[in-house]
């Protein structure tokens, strides 16, 4: 009779396991993300200051009607870190050096004096345009801009759209493009030396200061 009545406890607590459980529902605390609209909007008065103040310059227009290159950047435009003018890369022409980088990016820190120091050596010669990517924290990003000295425009590219046309695992990369648009040189990883980014500019772009 003992053994029946804990064989019969058994089976109760089997089922009570076996019973459906009511589904979890998982709450986010991360807030939604702004858009790039509200984000990056020239009317943000504490940006455009922040970014003024970093010694950023804005954008430069870019001409809407000069055809894409088909070895170039995508047809697409991206705001411009801290508001201003926006930016259509089919229409960005060299030589120029696009940076792609993000302020939580460690070899990007890394890589930053070499930035700063190349491009005022070759201001004039060859332009220099940052691109601040998957980062929705613009205030975090210029100030790490300015305190790396960069003084050229830099792009927010908050939802990543250039990984995919660029092959771009993640931050940093360099790009080249030549007077026509094309991309002659795409350099995945950190950058070394101020010398090894002065011989991808003469290498690939015929430049030297």
């Amino acid at each position: 009779m003992r053994q029946l009545s804990g064989l019969v406890l058994i089976m109760v607590v089997l089922l009570a396991g076996c019973q459906e459980q009511p589904p979890v529902t998982r709450s986010s605390s991360a807030e939604p993300r702004a858009s790039h609209g509200a984000t990056f909007s020239p009317d943000n008065p504490e940006l455009t200051q922040q970014k003024e103040a970093a010694g950023i310059p804005d954008c430069k227009a870019t001409d809407p009607d000069v055809p894409a290159s088909v070895e170039g950047l995508p047809d697409i435009t991206l705001p411009c870190l801290g508001g201003g003018t926006p930016v259509r890369l089919a229409g960005l022409r060299g030589p120029m050096v696009i940076n792609v980088w993000a302020q939580w990016c460690g070899p990007c820190r890394t890589e930053a004096p070499h930035l700063a120091e190349v491009s005022a050596e070759l201001d004039g010669k060859v332009a220099f345009v940052g691109v601040d990517f998957a980062d929705p924290q613009p205030e975090k990003a210029i100030e790490f801009a300015g305190a790396a000295q960069w003084h050229y425009p830099q792009i927010a590219d908050e939802d990543k759209v250039l990984q995919p046309p660029l092959g771009l695992v993640g931050p940093p990369m360099t790009v080249l493009i030549d007077a026509d648009g094309r991309i002659v040189h795409k350099h995945p990883g950190v950058i070394n030396s101020s010398d090894q980014l002065r011989t991808m500019i003469s290498t690939h772009l015929g430049v030297v200061r």
